[in-house]
């Protein structure tokens, strides 16, 4: 008797085996959506499982500079808003081991979302969105800083030519109760009642 149950559970394991090696990694979508579903049944250990190791090790440093577990870390910074149903997704890129998918967002607008294939599966690159947002931040400056150097944003350092006021701080006629008309429209005769 157990002989055949050995048997049974042998077999069985072997068919789940041979079941998982012909099944395809989940896609970066399907990982997406198996991290939603994960985010609204609040499976903080799922919704690990799909964080690449960098994003991780990011959530590890921040428990600890705050003095809280990962697991709150990792509850309080989803990719999504937490009162957000719908997710639609659209633009899937594989490029090697990245990806980027595009998800709606709460408010309509799009977000891109990058991933990381880890050991053979997509994992989201929290770490990765981090440094592509401080990218364009630097990225932002560097521009702003070449406009103000040649001349094209004025500052307190290089006011406007002499008579010419900034449109954020020139009086508005309207607004102001003492102004004048302006000089090229004639003023109406004074009535006397």
């Amino acid at each position: 008797m157990r002989a055949i149950v050995a048997f049974i559970a042998v077999s069985a394991c072997f068919a789940l085996l041979a079941c998982g090696e012909s099944r395809q990694p989940a896609t970066p979508v399907e990982t997406l959506k198996a991290y939603t579903i994960a985010m609204k049944s609040k499976d903080i250990t799922m919704m690990k499982l799909l964080l690449s190791e960098a994003s991780l090790k990011m959530h590890q440093e921040e428990a600890k500079a705050r003095g809280v577990t990962v697991d709150e870390i990792v509850e309080q910074q989803t990719l999504f808003a937490s009162d957000q149903r719908v997710f639609d997704y659209r633009n899937e890129k594989i490029e090697g081991d990245r990806a980027t998918v595009e998800v709606e967002n709460a408010f309509g607008g799009w977000d891109t979302v990058f991933l990381v294939r880890e050991n053979g599966a997509w994992k989201i690159d929290r770490k990765g969105t981090s440094d592509k947002m401080i990218e364009d931040i630097e990225k932002q400056n560097q521009l702003l800083e070449q406009q103000l150097d040649q001349g094209g944003i004025p500052t307190e350092e290089s006011p406007l030519p002499e008579g010419e006021a900034s449109p954020a701080t020139s009086p508005d006629p309207a607004e102001s109760p003492t102004a004048s008309p302006s000089p090229e429209v004639p003023l109406p005769p004074p009535t006397i009642n």
